[in-house]
């Protein structure tokens, strides 16, 4: 029978830059890792719990199949079912609740459901000190991401968000890029995805296609898909019929009781690259251009100004978010590559480009005999193998609750500032707009009867 490991009793608290700095020395080995967790046999196997079986839940499942799959949960009984022929011996719920009342037996629990369950997923499990892996966006709130971030260095269990693209060797080279000063002193970035899911005007429609075709809320309901358990789906959501524009994913993600639009699930992948290589937190102040706000609806197209201050070396700076229709000045005059989605650094000596999979350092005749630096960020075993890794033995992994927990809050604070149509100053200690009272609506949330955060 295969040893179940439960949460370690101390876990390192390294800080990302401890990470890079400790890797890099050692070749990967954590150093100030207690002896007995640096000993521990990575043979061993975890028990996990899945909390969202379907969907991009199924492919974290797949990814973490290795260890052991000991629970299962999913609100649509069809995907909870499909998965159960996946792993025959795990326990299946329905109620993710009732799956962490019984969790005593679990080391680590993956979260996979729609984003407004994810904090009331995620807080129980941190607080029982289970190793927690969590899709993107961490939480539907500022308030619930900060929770969420606090309780995970209480607990010093092992936290990661779904940011897959973060442990690719193309991040880290143009991490390395930025850091090295390639390009010089950055003193603004743009990012921006060609997505233009939300709502839409007639001529984005058009232009895009989109996914729901409804603009409003609908008047009726549909009927329930069997197995579906929509009071469950609704959670700490106000409460509404069911109708197909909401269900199955992505259609919910579009809808502010749901999901937080565009911004908040891919930026959590393109500005996660700007963060990472720019040493980002808490920007001082946010503004926002786009359509009239909708009071139900995400937006198809909009951006999110922010302004940073200094960070050790590094000058003050401004990254602006850009979806749908909307793209940066160097990209509607041609003066860069025309990608469909791009993180873009301008610093005083270049610019440098990049997606998922490439960058180009800019003019690139400027460049055609640049050496670049030796790499200094370890390549990543990947994405979940890093968590896995981290529940055995205490190691840092690249994208923990801390470092998301920012990314996440930044992403709403965008949203916010695009529907308040105000320019927000910032204070991340109160978690407040010193100038804006009415963003407190946005910040902290309020849930239906019967559902708190605990």
């Amino acid at each position: 029978m295969t040893k179940s490991l439960r949460p370690a009793a101390s876990r390192s608290t390294l800080n990302r830059r401890h990470f890079l700095r400790a890797t890099a020395l050692t070749g990967g080995v954590l150093l100030g890792a207690p002896a007995w967790l640096r000993g521990q046999n990575l043979n061993n196997k975890l028990n996990i719990g899945i909390i969202g079986a379907g969907g991009r839940g199924g492919g974290n499942a797949d990814a973490v199949k290795s260890e052991n799959i000991v629970a299962l949960c999913d609100v649509a009984e069809d995907r909870l079912n499909q998965a159960g022929t996946r792993f025959p011996g795990a326990r299946k719920y329905v109620d993710f609740r009732k799956l962490l009342d019984e969790a005593r037996d679990l080391d680590a629990v993956v979260v996979s459901t729609a984003e407004h369950t994810h904090a009331f997923a995620t807080l129980p499990a941190l607080r029982m000190r289970k190793h927690v892996y969590c899709e993107k966006p961490l939480a539907h709130s500022i308030e619930e991401t900060r929770l969420v971030a606090q309780a995970a260095a209480a607990a010093r269990v092992a936290t990661q968000m779904g940011t897959q693209i973060h442990a690719t060797d193309n991040y880290r080279r143009v991490v390395e890029l930025v850091q090295s000063g390639a390009i010089g002193p950055v003193r603004e970035a743009h990012t921006w995805v060609g997505r233009a899911w939300g709502w839409q005007t007639a001529e984005e429609a058009k232009a895009y296609g989109d996914i729901v075709s409804v603009r409003e809320r609908p008047a009726g309901s549909s009927p329930i898909p069997p197995g579906l358990h929509w009071d469950l789906f609704l959670g700490p959501a106000p409460e509404r019929p069911f109708h197909e524009v909401y269900w199955p994913g992505p259609k919910w993600y579009r809808w502010w009781d749901f999901g937080s639009g565009t911004m908040s699930d891919m930026g959590s992948h393109i500005n996660d690259l700007a963060f990472w290589a720019l040493k980002l937190r808490h920007p001082l102040r946010i503004e926002a251009e786009g359509p009239p706000p909708h009071p139900e609806l995400a937006p198809a197209s909009m951006l999110a100004r922010y302004e940073y201050g200094a960070r050790g070396d590094m000058p003050p700076v401004t990254m602006t978010w850009y979806q749908g229709a909307l793209k940066p000045r160097l990209y509607t005059e041609g003066k860069i590559p025309k990608w469909d989605l791009g993180i873009l650094f301008v610093g005083d000596e270049g610019l440098l480009l990049a997606d998922y999979g490439r960058h180009l350092l800019l003019p690139e005749e400027k460049f055609q005999d640049f050496k670049r630096p030796t790499p200094f960020i370890p390549s990543s075993p990947g994405h979940h193998e890093e968590w896995i890794a981290a529940c055995k033995t205490g190691s840092p992994t690249g994208s923990d609750f801390d470092y998301a927990g920012a990314l996440t809050e930044a992403n709403h604070l965008g949203n916010a500032a695009y529907r308040l149509g105000r320019k927000l100053v910032w204070d991340p200690t109160a978690m407040r707009a010193t100038n804006c009272p009415e963003a407190d609506a946005l910040i902290r949330k309020t849930y239906r009867p019967g559902w708190r955060l605990v």
